[in-house]
């Protein structure tokens, strides 16, 4: 995740006071863990990375499993959960589950569509106490409920976050971009502004899932360089401004390289200071800071990642399994610099995005260490001179477990 609003306050606070405000590298104990914990979805989304259904899985957690695990969770010293699905709503011990993590102090996040958020909903997540809710919206109106496949999606969406802010609860928009929707940005961020949402989160496709499927529709390259300088622009209005309003991303750590070209072009003084800053917070952190537990409990790098299981917490406890480099991948990924290969083992900014998302090198080549097909930088902007093609993106089918 790269949290561009960090950055840009950074630099706002320079702007002020003459010195950019280096802040000390964190190094957690344990991984953020994006659990999933119900593979049941009410919605079919076009690029749901769980091919989720409206339909109960076997074999998921039961609720005694899961608070189990979310005691091994505390002792591997994870330091936030974000509940995900499928729809964690459909998943009838939620809100117990929730309250437990909350009094275990877990920093607590829900994923949800938000459809299925009325007012009582709305009250039960409130008293729950959730950090935050992200609620997914790929475009405005008729947009949105194409991807989502249900008519009334988008106002049944934007009614949950009326909703959970009337009761104090922090909401952030979730929104990925595909070649189907990235004219859906601008009018999402005028939304975003509109409805004073405390929370943007841009989700590049990453292949995995019905995500996978769709990946030749992935947005060209000039859309995703388009895109991010319309967030680049809007998180720098709001940090000067002091807005609260976090800009995030996500699944694309070129993103890191691109905002250090940002502010070599608008604020060249602080652009020493500012690729200082993208060095120690390193790129992409999967294997290392972020973990996945799926609905059956099977442990993976990050939830792009079902295809490659670690390790099933009814076996074995998630610290043990975390700590296991024996897996070649998690080998690779806890190595630093990772072995990439291609024109990301020659980039000369691989400090900063630490090779990028290594999934769509995987599912596009079969080679976990080749080359990302998604960085959307050109070979002059990170120094390589390679002679070969670059690797091309082609429909790939995949059915997970």
């Amino acid at each position: 995740m790269f949290r561009i609003s960090e950055f840009m306050n950074a630099l706002a606070q320079a702007e002020r006071t003459g010195t950019y405000p280096h802040r000390p590298q964190r190094n957690p104990k344990g991984p953020v863990v994006i659990w999933n914990l119900i593979r049941r979805c009410n919605l079919t989304c076009k690029h749901c990375y769980a091919l989720s259904a409206d339909t109960d899985y076997a074999g998921e957690l039961s609720t005694a499993e899961a608070l189990k695990v979310m005691g091994e969770l505390k002792e591997a010293g994870v330091p936030a959960l974000i509940l995900s699905g499928g729809e964690p709503l459909m998943r009838k011990d939620i809100f117990e589950l929730a309250e437990q993590a909350r009094a275990m102090k877990f920093y607590t996040g829900l994923s949800t569509n938000g459809t299925l958020i009325d007012a009582d909903c709305a009250d039960r997540i409130a008293a729950t106490g959730f950090n935050y809710v992200g609620i997914s919206l790929d475009g405005i109106g008729a947009v949105h409920d194409k991807f989502r496949r249900l008519e009334g999606a988008f106002d049944r969406s934007l009614q949950a976050i009326h909703l959970l802010r009337e009761r104090g609860v922090k909401v952030g928009l979730r929104y990925t971009m595909t070649a189907m929707n990235g004219d859906q940005l601008a009018p999402l961020l005028e939304l975003m502004e509109r409805e004073d949402i405390s929370k943007f989160y841009f989700s590049h496709l990453n292949y995995a899932g019905r995500g996978n499927l769709n990946r030749a529709k992935d947005a060209y390259f000039e859309a995703t360089r388009q895109a991010l300088d319309l967030l680049f622009d809007t998180a720098w209005v709001a940090a000067q401004a002091g807005h609260d309003h976090e800009f995030v991303t996500g699944n694309n750590d070129a993103d890191g390289i691109y905002l250090l070209q940002w502010v070599q072009r608008h604020l060249p003084r602080w652009a020493d200071d500012v690729q200082r800053a993208l060095v120690a917070w390193g790129g992409n952190s999967s294997g290392v800071n972020v973990a996945n537990i799926d609905n059956l409990g099977l442990v993976h790098p990050d939830t792009m990642w079902w295809h490659h299981t670690l390790g099933d917490v009814r076996q074995r406890p998630f610290g043990e399994i975390w700590a296991d480099t024996s897996d070649a991948l998690m080998a690779g990924l806890k190595q630093h610099p990772r072995p990439v290969q291609g024109r990301c083992g020659q980039c000369q900014h691989l400090a900063i995005c630490n090779g990028n998302t290594r999934v769509r090198a995987h599912q596009v080549t079969g080679n976990f260490w080749a080359e990302d097909p998604g960085c959307y930088l050109t070979d002059e902007e990170i120094g390589v001179n390679v002679t070969t093609e670059r690797i091309k993106v082609t429909p790939f089918a995949y059915t997970p477990h």
